[in-house]
C-alpha cells in the first residue's frame, strides 16, 4: 500500500497527500472553488491568444466573444462535472483514476498528463519571467540579457514552488486577494481602452469563416482542459452533501469571469497593434498599447497571477508524482516539477525562435493528450452515479492484488483499450508547425476538432467494450464500504 500520512493539521501546511480525506475533515465549500478558477485564468497569455483570434484566424469582435464564451464553457464545463468526482471519493484526480484504470494501468494515462503538465508549469513561468522583465524595463529601463533572464526565471520558479508546498489553504487565501486585485485593475485596463481606441476600426473587420471560430475555440479551450483531471484536487475537501451543479456553477462562472474579457481584450489591442501576436514575446507590448500608471500594476497583479496558476498546477503535480509511485511527500514531490520547469523555460526563453509558434503548438498537442483521459474518467464516473456506486478510499491507497482496483494483472483493460484507441486517433488527426497527422487533412483536422474527436472516441470505446468488472478477490472485503449512494 502506499504510505498513509497523519490528518491535516490546523496549519498553513497543508500535510495531506493522495489519499483520501476522511469525512470529519470536509469542512471545505462550493464557494471556494470560485476564486480558485478565476486564480487559474489569471494571465496576460489570454491577451495574446485573444490577439492571435483576430492576427491569425481573422476574426471580428462579436465571433472573438462567441469563441471566448464556447471555450470557456465548453472546457471548464468539463472541469466542474468531473469535479464532482472529487467530493464522492474525497482523492485527487490522479488518484481516482487508478478505479477507473487500474492500480498499474494508471500510471501510464498518469505519466503523460504528469509530462503535459510539465509543459504547462514551463509556459506559464517563462510568462511570468517576462512580465517581470518588462516591469523592469518601464520602470528602471533595464533591458533583457541573459544573466537577468536566469535569475528572472529562477526567482518566479521558486517562488511558485514555495507557495505551491504549502497547500489548499495557504492558496485560498491568495487566489481570494489576486481575484480582488486583478479584478480592480482589469476594470481600469477596460476602461482605458474603452476610452482611448477607435472602436469604428474594431468594429468594422470584416468576419473571419466558421472553420476559424471553430479552430478558435479549441484552441482557447485547450488550457481549460488542462485542468480537468486536477479539478477533483480543489473539490476533495468538500462535504459529500456539496450539489454538484453548484460546483459547476462555480467553476465556469469563475474561468468565464476572466476568460471571456481577457480574450477580448486581446483582441481589441490586436485590432490597434496587429503585430501584438507576433511579438517575441508574451507581455512587453502592455508596456506599448499602456501608459506605464497602468501597465505597472496591471502587470504586478498578473504576475501574482501567473504565480498562483503554476502553484495551483504544481499542487496537482505534486499528487500525481506521488501516484506515480514518488516517494516524497506533496511538497517535496513539488521539487520535480519546478526544476523542469526551470531547464525548460531556460530553453523556450534562450533558444526557441518563437515564443507564440512554440506556444500554440503545444496548446494543440495539450489538448488530444488530455482528451483521451477525459473521455475514459467521465464514463467510469457516469456509470458509478448511475449504479450508486461509491469510490473505494481502501482500495485507492492499496496498490497490490487485494485491491478492489486490480481488475486484471492491475490493469482495466478495458478502460486502457479505450484511451490508447483515443490518443492514436487523436493524434492522427493533429496539426501544428512540425508535425501532421495521417487524418489532419479531414473535416475533424481541418476544423481543430482533434480534442473533441479524442474524447468522443474514448467515451464510446468505453461504452462499447464490456462493463469492467472490478476485482473478485477484493468483494468480500471491500464491498460493504463501496456501495453507497453517491449524489450530484
Amino acid at each position: 500500500m502506499d504510505n498513509v500520512v497523519p490528518a491535516e493539521s490546523d496549519g498553513a501546511i497543508e500535510t495531506r497527500g493522495i489519499e483520501p480525506v476522511p469525512d470529519n475533515e470536509r469542512h471545505g465549500r462550493v464557494r471556494e472553488l470560485f476564486p480558485t478558477w478565476v486564480a487559474a485564468n489569471i494571465s496576460v497569455l489570454l491577451l495574446t491568444m485573444g490577439a492571435a483570434l483576430v492576427v491569425f484566424n481573422q476574426l471580428n469582435f462579436w465571433q472573438v466573444l462567441i469563441v471566448a464564451g464556447c471555450a470557456a464553457l465548453a472546457s471548464f464545463g468539463m472541469v466542474g462535472v468531473l469535479s464532482v468526482s472529487g467530493k464522492w471519493g474525497g482523492a485527487p484526480g490522479a488518484m481516482l483514476s487508478r478505479a477507473t484504470f487500474g492500480v498499474r494501468g494508471n500510471l501510464f494515462p498518469g505519466a503523460i498528463l504528469w509530462v503535459a503538465r510539465f509543459g504547462w508549469e514551463t509556459i506559464n513561468a517563462v510568462t511570468g519571467a517576462y512580465a517581470v522583465l518588462t516591469v523592469l524595463d518601464l520602470l528602471f529601463g533595464i533591458k533583457s540579457n541573459t544573466p537577468l533572464i536566469v535569475i528572472t526565471l529562477f526567482l518566479f520558479v521558486a517562488s511558485t514552488f514555495l507557495v505551491s508546498g504549502m497547500g489548499r489553504k495557504a492558496l485560498n487565501v491568495c487566489n481570494k486577494w489576486s481575484t480582488y486585485l486583478f479584478g480592480v485593475f482589469s476594470v481600469l485596463v477596460l476602461g482605458y481602452l474603452i476610452a482611448h481606441m477607435n472602436w469604428g476600426e474594431v468594429f468594422s473587420k470584416p468576419a473571419g469563416t466558421t472553420a476559424m471560430m471553430i479552430t478558435g475555440i479549441g484552441t482557447i479551450a485547450a488550457g481549460g482542459i488542462s485542468w480537468v483531471p486536477t479539478g477533483p484536487d480543489f473539490a476533495r475537501y468538500l462535504p459529500h452533501s456539496a450539489s454538484g451543479k453548484k460546483i459547476v456553477g462555480a467553476t465556469i462562472s469563475g474561468a468565464g469571469l476572466v476568460m471571456v474579457p481577457m480574450v477580448l481584450m486581446g483582441a481589441v489591442m490586436a485590432v490597434a497593434t496587429p503585430d501584438l501576436a507576433k511579438a517575441p514575446d508574451p507581455v512587453s507590448f502592455l508596456g506599448d498599447i499602456l501608459p506605464t500608471w497602468l501597465a505597472v500594476p496591471y502587470l504586478v497583479t498578473a504576475i501574482v497571477g501567473m504565480l498562483l496558476i503554476n502553484s495551483l498546477s504544481m499542487y496537482s503535480a505534486g499528487f500525481t508524482a506521488q501516484t506515480m509511485g514518488v516517494k516524497l511527500p506533496r511538497a517535496m514531490a513539488v521539487s520535480i516539477n519546478a526544476v523542469i520547469s526551470l531547464v525548460g523555460g531556460l530553453m523556450l526563453m534562450l533558444v526557441a525562435k518563437s515564443f507564440l509558434s512554440s506556444f500554440i503548438t503545444f496548446l494543440i498537442l495539450l489538448a488530444v493528450s488530455f482528451s483521451a483521459w477525459i473521455g475514459v474518467y467521465a464514463v467510469d464516473m457516469a456509470r458509478r452515479r448511475v449504479r450508486a456506486v461509491r469510490y473505494d478510499a481502501e482500495a485507492l491507497m492499496d496498490t497490490g492484488r487485494t485491491s478492489r482496483y486490480w481488475y486484471a494483472g492491475g490493469f482495466c483493460w478495458q478502460a486502457m483499450t479505450a484511451w490508447a484507441v483515443a490518443l492514436i486517433a487523436g493524434i492522427c488527426f493533429t496539426k501544428c508547425d512540425w508535425f501532421a497527422g495521417p487524418l489532419s487533412g479531414t473535416f475533424v483536422g481541418e476544423y481543430g476538432l482533434g480534442w473533441a474527436a479524442t474524447i468522443a472516441i474514448a467515451a464510446l470505446m468505453m461504452l462499447v467494450l464490456p462493463v469492467p468488472r472490478e476485482s473478485v478477490a477484493a468483494d468480500a472485503t471491500s464491498a460493504a464500504p463501496a456501495r453507497e449512494k453517491v449524489t450530484a
